[in-house]
Order: structure tokens, then sequence, then C-alpha cells
């Protein structure tokens, strides 16, 4: 299996969800299976049925999750620096048409999170971003349309 690049961040965010799910959620719908069968037929029973459905959920993302952090490659950011943007830098770019400035640092797809400013290494911008400089132009083609963007700030923190 292939390595999976992740911060550390994202790393340790991953180990709490696992960690959660494995203490608190997979017990707590155990019990709930457990009082959802103490109700009597088990064939028209909704809260059975709902609480197996929690819980097939729970199992796959466990599983999910021990993959993912057996094939983790951890990347300390903070020992990253350089002109260029690569893996793990906050970019702050400007929308050359607007004028509007958007700040993204890439990360693995597992940690990605766009609302938080986070985007995976696989998404069209960062792609777009690996390898630039401050002051280069880059053209990403994206759902809307071409956008293009000036590269204002490299930071790794």
């Amino acid at each position: 299996m292939d390595k999976i690049p992740m911060t550390k961040a994202g790393h340790a965010a991953l180990e709490k969800e696992l960690k959660d799910l494995k203490s608190v959620q997979r017990p707590a719908v155990i019990e709930a299976i457990a009082e959802a069968r103490a109700h009597g037929d088990l064939s028209e029973n909704a809260e059975y049925h709902a609480a197996r459905e929690r819980q097939s959920f729970i199992e796959g993302r466990i599983q999910e999750l021990e993959g993912v952090i057996g094939a983790a490659q951890i990347i300390d950011t903070t020992s990253l620096s350089g002109d260029t943007v690569k893996f793990g830098a906050r970019v702050l770019i400007v929308d050359e048409d607007t004028e509007i400035e958007l700040s993204y640092q890439i990360v693995g797809h597992h940690e990605a999170n766009a609302d938080e400013g986070r985007i995976s290494l696989n998404a069209p911008i960062a792609r777009g971003l690996i390898g630039k400089s401050v002051g280069d132009s880059v053209t990403i083609v994206t759902p809307q349309g071409e956008k293009n963007y000036e590269v204002l700030e490299i930071v790794y923190a």
C-alpha cells in the first residue's frame, strides 16, 4: 500500500477520532442494540435496525481509519522551508480578476477541509500551486471556468 502524506495535526485528529469511535461510540451503540433487543420483535423494531446501521458505520469507519493511520507518512511541516509551494505550505493567493485573497494549507486527502482552509494535495488548485513561487501566476481550471491566481505568500509552520 502506498504511503499517505499527512501533517502531524491531521494524524493526531484521525487518532483522536479513532479513539472516540472505539472507546465511546462503539460501546454506546452496543448498549443501544442490547436495549432495542429487550423491546421484543426485532423484525419491526426501528430502534434495533437504526442501532445496527450505526454499528455498521462505526465499524467501517474504524477499519478505514486504522488503514489510513497505518499507511500514514507523517510530515513535520515546521521543519519545511523554501521559496516554492509544496506539501504542508500555507499559501496566500489573490484572484487576479476579483482581487479576493484566499489562504490555503496543502494537506493530505484525509485531513482536507475547505471550510477551514485546508485543501487536499490532489485538489486542482493545490496541484496548480505546487512548485510555484511568490509572484507567480497560475491558471486553475474549475467547474466555473478558468481562474487566475497570483501567489502572494508561502509560509511553512
